[in-house]
């Protein structure tokens, strides 16, 4: 690696560093999962925050845009949500006598989706368009949406009342998903101690621009990927169409998202280069909700969780020396 790029790869990972300490000023423990939302925001992704409602899945999305100088809204689904309500709609002007195309909150850098699987599957469709190409049509008129575009959402487990489930179409839109456990009793009585007083999101300040952005964009575009890494990742795709107990396997939009995660991992971890690390680090969280496990395998107790599958097939699947 050139010295250049050895020193802007330090630069990131202390750019990595300020967020996570800009964060900490609200949210605690959370760590992990936001490192996994940079590297989905670098890699031009959108992102699937997944967990119980009060483990502060809300309340991190919205610290983490804060660090960013971008344009940010928020939509709360909710099951009367209408598509208008999301990509907005042609409304009649009295005025000037004509129909005047009104933007809705789609139209920014990073919409936060809260709670997306209590709309109903109409209106969750709205972003399948957007996500993918980065436009939304009305009426037959496309639209292009800002630069850069991400969508952070968040939902609750299927087995909570008043939820749909995503399809799979749109699920294969998100580049990660990212669950949401309950925080440790250390974390949690840190967690009670910051709260004795009122926290503000406000106090979280930007530290990430939109030049900062592109330079870094156009880093993980330069990272180098082998051929030895593509059939890495090829045979990794197929282990999970092959295996027996998959239903269904990840697609090849699913094994091009996991390319791009790995190589803003590299970039984050100051190389040019993807490495197996990168490929084995972010695969659980891009593959775990592209595919379904077999439900006669599931019944038999033959196979555990999506993503411990995907953990045993890393296992399987040798990666290059």
């Amino acid at each position: 690696m050139t010295s250049t790029l050895a020193t802007t790869g330090t630069k990131y990972s202390d750019l990595r560093d300020k967020i996570i300490r800009e964060v900490s000023k609200v949210v605690i423990g959370r760590e992990s999962e936001l490192n996994l939302l940079l590297i989905c925001l670098l890699a031009r992704g959108h992102a699937l925050l997944e967990g119980v409602p009060g483990i502060s899945k809300t309340l991190l999305a919205k610290a983490f845009t804060k660090c960013l100088d971008l344009k940010f809204k928020r939509v709360q689904f909710t099951p009367d949500m209408l598509p208008l309500d999301i990509i907005g709609g042609f409304i009649f002007n009295m005025k000037s006598r004509e129909f005047e195309f009104r933007e809705g909150p789609i139209f920014a850098n990073i919409l936060l989706a809260d709670e997306i699987n209590r709309a109903a599957p109409k209106v969750q469709s709205a972003l399948l368009e957007s996500m993918q190409e980065l436009q939304v049509t009305v009426e037959g008129i496309t639209t292009k949406l800002p630069a850069p575009f991400m969508v952070i959402a968040t939902q609750n487990p299927l087995d909570f009342e008043g939820v749909y489930p995503l399809p799979e179409s749109e699920l294969d839109r998100f580049m990660m998903k990212i669950g949401f456990d309950y925080p440790g009793s250390k974390v949690e009585s840190n967690i009670l101690r910051r709260n004795l007083s009122d926290l503000d999101v406000d106090v979280v300040s930007a530290v990430v621009g939109p030049n900062d952005l592109q330079e870094i964009f156009a880093l993980v575009d330069k990272v180098k990927v082998t051929d030895e890494i593509l059939d890495y990742v090829v045979k990794l795709g197929e282990s999970t169409r092959n295996d027996a107990r998959i239903g269904l396997g990840a697609s090849p939009r699913a094994m091009v998202q996991l390319l791009h995660s790995a190589r803003s991992n590299a970039v984050l971890s100051g190389r040019d280069y993807v490495a197996p690390e990168d490929i084995k680090f972010v695969a659980p969280y891009v593959l775990s909700h592209r595919i379904r496990v077999d439900r006669a395998a599931s019944l038999k107790g033959l196979v555990g969780t999506p993503d411990s599958v995907i953990k045993e097939l890393l296992d399987v699947v040798k990666p290059p020396r």
